[in-house]
């Protein structure tokens, strides 16, 4: 009987399921609430007064310009993380799910990259962009208006249950490989709910 439960549990948990993620700040994008030291928070690396974001539901409708005024070298390397934690008793706990590059600016246009199929690809002066990437004041980000669907279509793991944070950090690193003191550090916080 225990084996049938168990094998029950296990392929029922193993189902894709759909959620739609409920933002908890309106702004989207919050401050690290344990950033490396020394991190800045994407208001701080982006102007983002250009930047119009309209949320219908699930949806949110996306267009403007963003301006990078983060203070790093034309020469410095951009590494890129993205954690999923998830709140239990009191503390952000980390979750298996996660994604990193040692060089952000060379994969930003990898169309197989999920940075490219949520964000990159409106960029629509990608050949500034592609030379420029994050490094060096003033780089701008021209975007076509785009809609980003607050969705995790076809997940496969646990059933994600309770308020989650996608952490985001970019870290500058010098022709020695020495991170700048100025990592951007963001979050996003929600709560994913699942769809039937």
């Amino acid at each position: 009987m225990i084996f049938v439960l168990l094998l029950l549990f296990g392929v029922t948990s193993s189902w894709a399921t759909d959620y739609e993620l409920l933002l908890e700040d309106p702004d989207i994008f919050s401050p690290c609430t344990e950033g490396p030291p020394g991190s800045i928070n994407i208001h701080q690396a982006v102007n983002l007064d250009d930047i119009v974001v309209d949320q219908e539901g699930d949806i949110l409708h996306v267009s403007g310009n963003a301006t990078v005024v983060w203070d790093v070298q034309p020469t410095d390397r951009i590494t890129a993380r993205l954690d999923f934690f998830h709140f239990n008793r009191g503390n952000w706990e980390p979750t298996v799910f996660s994604m990193a590059t040692q060089n952000f600016c060379s994969i930003m246009y990898d169309k197989n990259q999920y940075w490219y199929k949520y964000w990159t690809r409106f960029i629509t002066n990608r050949h500034e962009v592609e030379k420029k990437c994050f490094r060096g004041p003033d780089t701008l980000l021209a975007h076509e208006p785009f809609d980003l669907r607050l969705k995790f279509e076809n997940f496969r793991g646990p059933l994600l249950r309770g308020r989650h944070k996608i952490v985001v950090l970019f870290n500058a690193l010098d022709e020695r490989n020495i991170p700048r003191p100025n990592p951007i550090c963001l979050e996003i916080r929600g709560e994913p709910l699942k769809l039937h």
